[in-house]
């Protein structure tokens, strides 16, 4: 029994790790296709009805926390990778792991 368990475990932390990146939120990501001159708008919640709280320009370093799908985008809830960075809703659409 105790064998079995223990397979059990590790088959599940194999599946777990075998996400995507987005789905596991471990890795770091960076604001990337934002149009020349415009910024990544971070917002107090998951949606464009929240106020914007920064705008992030191409390369800004976050750490993705967790998403959720809001009509048609799907939204992450982000800090900035630097202490006492700021917290704050993005779309995962401009995103990309680092």
């Amino acid at each position: 029994m105790r064998r079995s368990l223990g397979a059990l475990a590790g088959a599940m932390l194999m599946a777990a790790c075998s996400g995507s990146p987005a789905d596991v939120f471990a890795d770091r990501y960076e604001v990337h296709g934002v149009e020349s001159g415009d910024m990544l708008k971070m917002r107090g919640g998951p949606g464009t009805g929240f106020n914007i709280i920064t705008g992030l320009p191409n390369g800004t370093v976050v750490r993705v926390q967790e998403c959720t799908q809001t009509g048609g985008t799907r939204w992450c809830e982000v800090v900035m990778d630097r202490p006492g960075g700021l917290r704050g809703y993005v779309s995962f659409a401009y995103l990309r792991a680092v």
